[in-house]
């Protein structure tokens, strides 16, 4: 899965720890997420698209 999160974290000028206390998890899963090396889980995806006011969508595409 493919995600927007980094480009969304600068428009909102969140720092990654910042965004992973907002969230709720830490750093290093926010980083594995930005690196598509971890796909978040349903609720965790509805709390992102929550911070950032948006559809989950938004953020996250399938890979073709």
């Amino acid at each position: 899965m493919r995600n927007h999160l980094p480009q969304l974290r600068q428009q909102h000028q969140l720092s990654q720890a910042a965004l992973a206390n907002a969230a709720g998890v830490s750093r290093q899963t926010i980083i594995s997420i930005e690196k598509d090396r971890f796909d978040p889980s349903l609720p965790l995806a509805f709390r992102l698209a929550s911070i950032f006011d948006c559809t989950i969508e938004d953020i996250f595409t399938p890979e073709s």
